[in-house]
């Protein structure tokens, strides 16, 4: 595995424990965790600030991705059932694949991206409801926010390869500035939020790790990474974070989960691999 692949994992893999460490923040206001925890993972590059200055539309594109996302997610959880809302917005592994095209120059899709991603996105889909799915009219609102979280990550993910390369320190002024805009919008609609020290602590894990760390990963990911086999690999979050669940013993797997982590694992492996290979191994079979 590449270095980029390797980075996108470790930002992938603190994602995927969000879950599991905010067991204990579920009764405080959402946008209130995410405004301090974003501001907090901020000071992980406070000593390069320096490097915070970048220009408008590489800024204007972090604070479209970060702040968007959690905007998009946390009005999608409001208008509709979480667990539809979540399938929803994990489509953004898939949405990275089809528009790599598009945001890449000189990049294209072989079957086996395209395959891989359905793929993975179905056994990601499987893994989190248990193969119940009922999709409402009345929480139509709620299903296009959740889109709307997946169209904007994929869409600032591809973007940070295209946009000129800026410094991966400067993630910790897209995530201050993120992270203002989220408390201003928790002192807008939500109501005041009096965390116990347990809860400060773990605000203070998601910040420095999912909320800080992660971005940092992700952005180096991105920059040297083949979005195609990154998008892939987007696909084992929720199976990463079902199985920390499982093994804090806040969850249980049932009877889909076996084959839901065979279609992850994969359609990762499918989606990874370079589509050349494949032509290459192709040829070779004929010719043999």
């Amino acid at each position: 595995m590449n270095k980029s692949l390797l980075f996108a994992l470790g930002a992938i893999s603190m994602w995927a424990s969000v879950a599991t460490i905010s067991a204990l923040t579920r009764s405080l206001p959402p946008f209130f965790v995410a405004g301090v925890g974003l501001c907090l993972g901020s000071l992980l590059t406070i000593h390069r600030l320096r490097e915070w200055k970048v220009s408008p539309r590489v800024f204007l594109n972090g604070v479209f991705g970060i702040f968007g996302f959690y905007f998009f997610l946390f009005n999608a959880y409001s208008m509709a059932p979480v667990m539809e809302a979540t399938v929803l917005s994990y489509l953004w592994p898939l949405l990275m694949v089809l528009l790599s095209p598009v945001f890449v120059p000189g990049s294209r899709l072989g079957p086996n991206h395209i395959l891989g991603s359905l793929l993975g996105f179905a056994g990601a889909a499987l893994i989190v409801t248990g193969g119940k799915l009922s999709l409402s009219m009345a929480a139509l609102p709620g299903y296009l926010m959740a889109l709307g979280a997946a169209v904007v990550w994929a869409v600032y993910s591809l973007l940070t390869r295209r946009l000129p390369p800026a410094p991966d320190n400067a993630v910790g002024g897209f995530c201050l500035a993120s992270g203002l805009l989220t408390l201003a919008l928790h002192a807008a609609t939500e109501p005041a939020a009096t965390p116990d020290a347990g809860q400060w602590l773990t605000i203070l894990i998601l910040g420095l790790l999912p909320m800080g760390a992660a971005f940092l990963c992700w952005n180096r990911a991105m920059k040297s990474g083949d979005p195609r086999q990154i998008g892939a690999l987007g696909n084992t979050t929720p199976l990463l974070s079902t199985l920390m669940l499982v093994a804090s013993g806040q969850a249980s797997l049932n009877g889909a989960a076996a084959l839901a982590i065979a279609m992850i694992v994969g359609g990762a492996a499918l989606g990874s691999l370079p589509a050349e290979r494949l032509r290459l191994s192709w040829l070779q079979a004929r010719r043999a």
